[in-house]
């Protein structure tokens, strides 16, 4: 008599990307959770049982802890739904949704179930929360961090709506007193507000314009803020979206110095180049913005020297109309990147071309914001996290069609481009991600 399988699911390869690195294995997952890693051969039993072709890789599931969904409130411009769908076919099993752009910010605890009571039934893949700090909500923090937000997130200028207003440096010195009393951490969108009311405005349809008038100098000087605040309160202090190169020094300074500082950077900012920015290209718009190629080099540098610690999207859509397509005025224009089906595909073409190993570019990706996030069971293959994966095709190249992304609004810079590496199935918690049963769960900090 047959013995019964021990798994649930057993997924046989050449290519599993372990913690020590790509080796032939089987993985046996039992109620969701990885349960066994063993060579290859040695014949683990699943009630489902997959065989990955030779040029297949079984990657950790991706986690991307900036990801504006927009719902309520706006979820013309992207809603759970949508967003995860879009995750799951790019790679990504974990989202951390922020705090604005939704209708109301997650700013306090009601806003917070408000916004889980819309994620509640549409997420395909695990979905957690940011909470925001603004003026006068201090007295929200605790209470939103004991409901299990992931941490804080403040603007330091016009966050670009109204409902989610900017902090100073002495009022986000305050908050991040009150964050060191619980060990939270606060993520900050660090671009000076003086730095930029001086500079050159942006109407038009020149990109050198719109470069012009969010210099790096305005990210400088409020990272620069940052560091000092995080020194003098000890708290944890997060800065997102790094597009300024010339920050790298002063943030290596003060990692050096034991300054509890973590760095994200974003794949429009390693892959695109303010010299081929057409005029007019209003898909282009971000903030702060795409810089120039020697910016670029130096980022990618910076990832190397372990100075910035992650990869994330900063996926930021909205509708069509709101990138003034008509006019390609950069002024008037939405900034945000809809990217959050493609990073992997685009820090993979990128990374490959300049010698950079599968296993660095995925931990970028997985692990390094699952630490980040303390997501303790996500971002890495192996024994007792979440079974996570996805079957990654390295070698296979498709061209971005934005028609056919799983974003709401189709509309990305990378229209055309010409990509390698494809993602041909993601599992959450053992489980396919099929676009039609949303299984993706609501996670709390320290949960996960």
């Amino acid at each position: 008599m047959a013995a019964e399988p021990e798994f649930d699911l057993v997924i046989r390869g050449e290519r599993i990307m372990t913690t020590a690195g790509i080796a032939a294995r089987e993985v046996g997952v039992l109620d969701g959770t990885i349960r066994a890693l063993e060579p290859l051969g040695n014949g683990l039993r699943g009630r489902r049982t997959i065989e990955l072709a030779a040029e297949e890789t079984l990657i950790p599931g991706l986690v991307d802890t900036h990801v504006h969904v927009n719902e309520p409130g706006r979820t013309e411009w992207e809603g759970f739904a949508s967003a995860t769908r879009a995750a799951a076919a790019g790679g990504v099993t974990t989202i951390l949704d922020m705090p604005l752009n939704s209708i109301p910010p997650t700013v306090n605890v009601p806003a917070l179930e408000e916004k889980r009571a819309a994620a509640k039934d549409q997420a395909f893949v695990d979905v957690g929360f940011w909470g925001g700090a603004v003026p006068g909500n201090l007295g929200d923090l605790r209470p939103l961090h004991d409901e299990g937000v992931f941490g804080f997130k403040c603007f330091l200028l016009h966050s670009g709506v109204d409902e989610f207003p900017p902090l100073d440096a002495d009022e986000m010195e305050k908050d991040m007193a009150e964050l060191k009393g619980f060990d939270s951490v606060m993520i900050v969108h660090a671009e000076d507000s003086r730095a930029i009311e001086r500079a050159p405005h942006a109407e038009g349809d020149q990109y050198a314009r719109f470069l012009a008038s969010r210099p790096r100098g305005a990210e400088n000087v409020a990272i620069a803020e940052v560091i000092e605040r995080a020194r003098w309160t000890g708290a944890r202090a997060h800065i997102l979206h790094l597009s300024s190169s010339d920050a790298l020094p002063m943030i290596a300074s003060a990692k050096r110095d034991g300054v509890r500082l973590t760095v994200e950077t974003c794949p429009h900012y390693l892959t695109l180049l303010a010299e081929e920015i057409p005029n007019g290209a209003t898909a282009f718009k971000c903030c702060p913005p795409i810089r120039e190629a020697s910016n670029r080099e130096l980022l990618w540098q910076g990832l190397e020297d372990g100075i910035i610690d992650c990869i994330v999207s900063d996926h930021s859509p909205s509708t069509l109309d709101l990138k003034d397509l008509e006019n390609g005025d950069f002024g008037v224009a939405w900034g945000g990147v809809a990217s959050l089906q493609l990073g992997l595909s685009l820090i993979w073409t990128e990374g490959r071309r300049r010698g950079l190993p599968l296993e660095q570019v995925v931990a970028w990706m997985s692990s390094r914001p699952a630490d980040l996030a303390g997501l303790a069971r996500k971002g890495r293959l192996a024994l007792g996290f979440d079974a996570d994966f996805a079957v990654f095709a390295a070698d296979e190249t498709y061209v971005v069609d934005a028609k056919k992304l799983k974003h709401k609004n189709p509309l990305t810079p990378y229209q055309g481009k010409a990509l390698s590496g494809v993602v041909r199935k993601t599992f959450l918690r053992g489980t396919e991600v099929d676009g039609e049963h949303p299984a993706g769960r609501l996670l709390r900090r320290g949960m996960a």
